[in-house]
């Protein structure tokens, strides 16, 4: 009786009817042979299924890999992955590097559209970018965070987070474990936030206008529109001094929704200001409306002042001529009697959402009040608050309170081609409107961009009347701070917590070096001013010298150098605990699982 086993040109015959001396081969050894060769013995059965056991465990060694993911998908993973996401932050970083401080340069950008953004603004710059790297991606995300949050500081977050990646790198190649280095610098993280907080801000005085203005002042100092920097601080001060709210003890500043920016080519940037109301580019819907009132009873509505139209498909069955003139009259009826509505608590504007018909036209006119339609919601919560109307929704509850009695003129102007409607001076208006007026549409959307910087920095203020000096002062004073508190650390994590400290420089760094500084020198002039109690030195951004930012009067809203330190380290940390990237590419047509030929499915995932 015998039993084979054969793989490839190998066979092993086992003959218990013969007496042989092979007992103990390994049958690794065996396939080394690529020659057939018949090898007779006779072992116990223990033998013959150890031999079995061996040679099927070898059959299972010599078949190929497991395939768990597609051909498509690429993986990356372990050291490679962390390195090659530090070195997506860093050139992240350095794309937008040159962009910080008064010395900075400008982007210019071309949209999918073709059109053409001009910015020195972080997150303006990263937003118009398509980057393919997960890691590059996740840095544009806290730019754009940044932005949402407080507004300010868009360019310093990216530039810190690069360089925390960066001082990071050498520990990876020392064999460090991620979590050590993690742990240390969420450590410095807290000790930074404690010491911002407690030692180095300073509190401000909110009513005192001279000193807002003056830390508006050094948010323009680094932007396109610093050239007009004392009207821009006047209108972003303006602007949310308008918009404050305080309802029961609670302070709301939405410059968003209530503080509108109207962009109108043509003049130049001294003609800008902020209106105390509302500016909408709309005309009266009728030529024989009024287009001056003085002292205007407005009314608000969200609702048409036409017959009303079926949702869909409409049908009506008549059976008679008159029929059909009846439906006429109901429906002249019906907007005669919306229309008598209006007129019976005498406004003298009406602003509706919705369309008007020629004939509450009409009607209106010979009732002496002017219409405006189509008006954006918006846009009517805005004169809601600035006139204190209410917005109707029919027209049959319209009541006296409705109407709004605050606004102090209605007047339609025509700006260059246009024609815009103002409802303005108003008493004590909670919305206003910004009007801006410049050379061309792009040079218009960068002043807005840092018109918007500016009132943020503004309402960061007003909620958190806090304040650090500017000028890479802070980060200076940070890192002395830090290095200092690293001394008294023991073990693994004291190098790590140093190079947070190391990492703050970045900003002093940069300023110096966009302005043509000796670089070196000026850092250790500073460290050295640090070192002696100098906590305001920082670095002059337009001259690249040392100076004192208490007496230049730089200042940064404590909000926003926290925020750009927390979000800094905390997207570094994140990126460290990444240690696997795993990407699957999109189906190109057809049948995606055949595989290439030439090994052309795999090109393509590297390619991806």
């Amino acid at each position: 009786m015998a039993s084979h086993f054969r793989m490839s040109n190998i066979f092993i015959k086992h003959n218990t009817a013969q007496n042989t001396r092979i007992f103990h081969c390994a049958s690794r050894d065996l396939f080394n042979f690529s020659v057939s060769f018949d090898v007779n013995f006779t072992t116990s059965i223990f033998v013959d299924y150890n031999c079995a056991y061996s040679i099927q465990s070898n059959l299972t060694s010599l078949s190929g890999p497991i395939i768990v993911l597609s051909q498509n998908t690429k993986r990356e993973s372990g050291k490679k992955v962390q390195i090659d996401n530090i070195t997506a932050g860093k050139t992240v970083a350095d794309v937008i590097r040159t962009c910080l401080g008064p010395r900075s340069m400008l982007k210019m950008l071309m949209d999918p559209m073709g059109g053409i953004v001009l910015t020195n603004d972080g997150n303006a710059i990263l937003r118009e970018i398509t980057v393919q790297h997960p890691a590059a991606k996740s840095m544009i995300e806290i730019s754009r965070t940044q932005d949402e949050e407080v507004g300010d500081g868009t360019t310093s977050v990216i530039i810190l987070a690069g360089e925390v990646l960066a001082v990071s790198e050498p520990f990876l190649q020392q064999q460090m474990h991620p979590t050590l280095i993690i742990s240390a610098y969420r450590q410095a993280l807290e000790d930074a936030v404690t010491i911002l907080r407690d030692q180095i801000s300073t509190p401000v005085d909110v009513n005192d206008r001279s000193q807002l203005l003056s830390i508006i002042k050094s948010c323009l100092g680094t932007k396109f529109v610093n050239r007009w920097s004392e009207q821009a601080c006047q209108i972003a001060l303006d602007a949310v001094s308008t918009v404050v709210v305080d309802e029961n003890g609670r302070r709301e500043i939405d410059i968003k929704r209530y503080a509108k920016v109207e962009k109108v080519p043509g003049g130049t940037m001294e003609d800008s200001c902020v209106l105390r109301g509302v500016m909408l580019n709309k005309d009266v819907t009728h030529p024989k409306m009024r287009r001056h009132i003085v002292k205007p009873r407005i009314l608000l509505l969200d609702c048409n002042l036409e017959y009303k139209k079926g949702e869909s498909q409409t049908n009506i069955e008549i059976m008679k001529e008159e029929d059909f003139t009846r439906i006429l009259e109901l429906e002249e009826e019906y907007v005669q009697k919306t229309c008598e509505d209006i007129i019976r608590v005498k406004p003298d504007v009406v602003f509706t959402e919705k369309g008007v018909s020629d004939l509450a036209q009409h009607y209106l006119v010979k009732a002496g009040i002017t219409a405006i339609r189509r008006v954006r919601k918006s846009d009517n919560n805005r004169i809601a608050r600035a006139s204190g109307a209410t917005i109707v929704n029919r027209t049959d509850e319209i009541r006296e309170e409705d109407i709004g009695t605050k606004a102090g003129l209605f007047e339609i102007k025509k700006i260059g081609d246009e024609y815009f409607c103002f409802v303005v001076e108003c008493e004590d208006p909670k919305a206003c409107t910004i009007l801006l007026r410049g050379a061309s549409k792009d040079v218009l959307n960068e002043v807005e961009r840092n018109l918007q910087d500016a009132m943020n920095v503004t309402r960061n203020v007003l909620l958190e009347p806090k304040l650090v000096p500017g000028g890479g002062a802070a980060e200076m004073a940070l890192a002395y701070a830090l290095a200092e508190k690293a001394k008294s650390l023991t073990g693994v994590t004291q190098a790590p917590y140093r190079a947070i400290a190391q990492a703050l420089e970045v900003i002093p760094r940069t300023l110096a070096q966009n302005c043509g500084a000796t670089v070196i020198r000026t850092l250790t002039a500073l460290r050295a001013k640090h070192a002696t109690g100098g906590t305001t030195w920082g670095i002059n951004g337009e001259t690249g010298e040392l100076a004192d930012m208490k007496d230049l009067g730089i200042w940064d809203p404590l909000a926003v150098k926290l925020q750009v330190l927390k979000t800094a380290v905390e997207t570094a940390i994140l990126l460290l605990r990444i240690d696997d990237i795993v990407s699957g590419s999109k189906k190109k047509g057809g049948d995606s699982s055949a595989p290439a030929p030439g090994g052309a499915a795999d090109q393509e995932a590297m390619r991806e």
